[in-house]
């Protein structure tokens, strides 16, 4: 039985692009299965917290990865943070068809792999970072590690 957690003040918008064909995605995406992967990360915290997860398709993904981080590929995961507490708002993307391939790629199911990425948004969004300093990438992958464990997910850092 998967282990309860408390109960987080999260307002949770659920999108799903126009580019995307595979209801396999929206079966996963369910509002409980990604309100549940984003109220592990809040459950430390006693501050509101406003999530927009968006789905999107390959198109869509390259865009806005273009466009805000300069970066002329799809990424599976971006992270726009507005506030953080008191008042976490927050949007996340995940580009399904790149999230689909890495799975693939990684031989892991889908579903985990949503689940890592859905965590790992939201701990930017928390003010997390892994890509300047390494002692706090490690402090960031031990943390979704731990949140991971939870759901019965293996350790997606583990070589």
């Amino acid at each position: 039985m998967m282990q309860a957690f408390p109960s987080t003040a999260l307002e949770l918008s659920l999108q799903f692009g126009k580019e995307l064909e595979s209801l396999d995605h929206k079966r996963i995406l369910t509002r409980y299965f990604v309100s549940k992967s984003l109220s592990a990360c809040l459950e430390h915290l006693t501050c509101q917290a406003s999530f927009t997860v968006r789905v999107v398709g390959q198109t869509e993904g390259l865009a806005l990865n273009q466009t805000y981080r300069a970066r002329a590929y799809a990424t599976n995961v971006l992270t726009f943070s507005y506030a953080s507490a008191p008042s976490v708002l927050a949007d996340l993307v995940l580009c399904a068809p790149v999230i689909l391939q890495e799975a693939s790629d990684l031989n892991i199911p889908l579903k985990d792999h949503y689940r890592h990425l859905l965590i790992h948004g939201a701990l930017h969004a928390l003010g997390h970072d892994h890509e300047e300093d390494p002692k706090a990438a490690k402090i960031m992958e031990d943390l979704e590690v731990e949140l991971l464990s939870r759901f019965k997910v293996p350790n997606p850092y583990a070589p």
